[in-house]
């Protein structure tokens, strides 16, 4: 297997904000004046930035990666104390809004989930397969976390192939894992790579089909990070955290982060929840928020040209009622 060496530029490639037009059309409808906005995911501020430009007041905006921070902290500096950088997860966002003083709500919150192309394009952070670099994965290098490589060189078998198969959607996941075990230790990105080659051989003919890799990958980064149980913890607590006319928007890169926010917004959504065949209802469930968007949007042609990264992104969009 041939994997490409990364070039001394490989951490200079700029990040490029996904779906820009459509958030802020979504979050500054009409381009109308708001007081408060969290950005979730700052990434290197893009978003941000576009957000305090045209027409949001006060931003808070969070970061897990030290990298993404220094980014944000310095295209955000000109905006003075209209804009703070927060290292945490957005799962606490509500505990950050609190103590400074945003407890009676924000009215717009972007959630832009997964990792980003900087993360990607920065080989030693393990996140691409086709740069050669320790098995690391953690969105916070100095988190404590366990590492991709700590995860695949003591979990069971069992529990490698459980997550490879609901966090990669990888079919073949206890022949993957048996593989992994089989061919331990493991601690680079190419000698996972390489295993993963040679227990799922590509056919000659098959030129759609992903790189092995790919799905275990997704998987690990996945439980490393602990993503898509943040994202399930983090829906609701955005959603209640909003004012009245009030809009969260979400990207999702994948399914299984699409599949979360859409059952989210659509149970936010909706008035009664009781069983279709009951007489009356008595869950006493009512909506929260009206749907924006009731299918994705996703980016045009033009987007995808200039941005290939963003031709799987999805934004869904909720108003709190």
């Amino acid at each position: 297997m041939t994997m490409s060496t990364p070039s001394p530029q490989a951490d200079e490639t700029p990040h490029v904000s996904v779906m820009l037009g459509p958030v802020l059309a979504a979050l500054l409808p009409e381009g109308r004046t708001i007081e408060r906005v969290i950005d979730g995911t700052a990434g290197a501020g893009g978003h941000s930035a576009a957000l305090l430009d045209h027409g949001a007041q006060q931003l808070m905006a969070f970061d897990l990666d030290p990298t993404a921070l220094g980014l944000a902290r310095a295209g955000l500096a000109r905006f003075g104390d209209r804009a703070r950088v927060i290292h945490d997860s957005y799962a606490n966002m509500r505990t950050h809004a609190q103590a400074a003083g945003w407890g009676d709500g924000v009215d717009a919150i972007l959630l832009d989930l997964g990792v980003s192309s900087m993360q990607f394009d920065q080989a030693e952070r393990g996140f691409a397969f086709r740069y050669d670099a320790p098995l690391d994965m953690r969105f916070d290098p100095t988190s404590g976390r366990e590492t991709a490589a700590d995860i695949l060189n003591t979990w069971p078998e069992s529990d490698l192939a459980d997550i490879f198969y609901r966090y990669g959607e990888e079919y073949e996941s206890r022949r993957v894992a048996r593989a992994v075990v089989k061919a331990r230790p493991l601690h680079t990105t190419r000698e996972l790579a390489d295993v993963l080659e040679a227990a799922l051989p590509r056919h000659p003919r098959d030129h759609k089909h992903i790189h092995p890799a790919t799905k275990v990958f997704q998987a690990l980064r996945i439980a490393v990070n602990d993503e898509l149980e943040t994202v399930e913890s983090a829906l609701p607590i955005a959603m209640s955290m909003l004012r009245q006319g009030g809009r969260l928007a979400v990207i999702s890169f994948h399914s299984l982060e699409d599949r979360l926010a859409k059952d989210a917004f659509r149970l936010a959504a909706t008035d009664c929840i009781c069983p279709p065949k009951a007489p009356v209802c008595v869950c006493g469930h009512r909506a929260s928020v009206k749907l924006i968007t009731r299918k994705p949007l996703v980016a045009d042609d033009e987007e995808v040209a200039r941005n290939p990264r963003s031709r799987s992104a999805k934004l869904r969009v909720v108003e709190k009622l």
